[in-house]
C-alpha cells in the first residue's frame, strides 16, 4: 500500500507541474449537448467503491468520479453525476435521458444492440495472499499445491478448478480449493491461515489490499481479463468522439495513472482508450 501512495504522490507532483491545467490541455470537440448546455453529465450509481461512492462526508469521490469531474475540466463544462441504478442505465441511454452512463460495462453482444461503449479500463480475477507468504507464489504454475479459497459459484470457483487440472495435467500437485459464502468469509480464512490465498475480482481485491493497509497483497497475474467501459447511446457519434479526446488527453498528461494509483488500481490501466460499436473491436490488452 506504501508503495501505491508513493506513487500516486510522484506521478500527482509530476503532473502539477508537467501540466500547467486547462490552458496548457489540448482542444477537445465538445458535442452539441455540452455546448448549449455547459454541462457534462453522466448517469453513475455511486455506490461501487473504490468506482464511485459517497465518502464520509457526503461527497462524491472515487475513479470514475474524479475521471468524470477532469474530461468536465477539458471541456469547459461542470460536471452533474446524475445518481441513476444499474439497471436503468441501458434503458436511460436508449430514452435519450441522459448521454454517458459511466460505469465499469462489460461489452457483450446483447447490450451492443442498445449502445456502444468507450473502453477505459481492464479487470479480472487475481489473487491475494498475506504478505509473508508472497514469495512463495513463484513460477509458471504458482497457484500449484496451494490452497485458495473462492467464493461459491463464483467466475474464481469455476477457474479455480480449470487451473488446479492445469497443474496435475503438468505432474504438479493439484490446488486444494475451499469455497465461502462471501468475499469477507475468504478473506478472514486466509488472515487466520486457513488457507493460502484467495481468488476473486481484482480490482476489489487491489481495493482491499489500499484500504486494509496491506494485510493482503495482490500478486501480479490477472486471470480472465476483460476491457471495462462507460456507455453510450447508439450512434452518438458525437459524445463519444468527446469521450475518447478526452480520455485520450488524460492518459497522454498522467491524470488517468495518476489517479488509478491514488485507489491502487494502476495495474488495471489499458494503453488508451477506444471505441467499441461491435465485439470485434475488443482489444486484448
Amino acid at each position: 500500500m506504501r508503495a501505491h501512495s508513493q506513487m500516486a504522490a510522484f506521478a500527482l507532483a509530476a503532473l502539477a507541474v508537467a501540466w500547467g491545467g486547462p490552458s496548457g490541455a489540448a482542444e477537445v470537440t465538445k458535442s452539441a449537448e455540452v455546448q448549449r448546455t455547459g454541462m457534462l453529465t453522466v448517469a453513475n450509481t455511486l455506490d461501487y467503491a473504490p468506482f464511485e461512492y459517497l465518502d464520509a462526508d457526503g461527497k462524491q469521490t472515487g475513479i470514475i468520479i474524479e475521471l468524470a469531474g477532469e474530461v468536465a475540466k477539458l471541456v469547459g463544462a461542470k460536471l452533474d453525476v446524475a445518481r441513476t441504478p444499474f439497471p436503468s442505465m441501458i434503458p436511460g441511454l436508449a430514452a435519450g435521458r441522459f448521454k454517458v452512463a459511466w460505469e465499469t460495462f462489460s461489452a457483450t453482444p446483447e447490450r451492443l444492440k442498445q449502445v456502444d461503449f468507450v473502453m477505459f479500463l481492464k479487470a479480472g480475477l487475481a489473487v491475494s495472499t498475506s504478505p509473508d507468504k508472497k514469495a512463495s507464489f513463484s513460477g509458471d504454475t504458482p497457484l500449484c499445491g496451494k490452497r485458495i479459497g473462492v467464493s461459491a459459484g463464483s467466475a474464481s470457483d469455476f477457474l479455480v478448478d480449470k487451473l488446479s487440472t492445469d497443474c496435475t495435467g503438468k505432474g504438479q500437485a493439484a490446488i486444494e480449493k475451499s469455497v465461502f459464502n462471501s468475499s469477507t468469509d475468504i478473506v478472514q480464512a486466509v488472515l487466520s491461515d486457513r488457507v493460502d490465498a484467495r481468488m476473486d475480482d481484482a480490482t476489489a481485491s487491489s481495493y482491499f489490499e489500499v484500504t486494509s493497509k496491506g494485510q493482503l497483497v495482490v500478486l501480479p497475474t490477472l486471470y480472465e481479463v476483460a476491457p471495462l467501459g462507460m456507455a453510450i447511446a447508439k450512434d452518438d457519434k458525437e459524445t463519444a468522439d468527446m469521450m475518447v479526446g478526452a480520455l485520450s488527453e488524460l492518459f497522454k498528461n498522467g491524470t488517468y495513472k495518476a489517479v488509478l494509483d491514488k485507489y491502487g488500481m494502476g495495474a488495471y490501466a489499458i494503453k488508451e482508450p477506444y471505441f467499441v460499436g461491435t465485439m470485434e473491436a475488443l482489444r486484448a490488452d
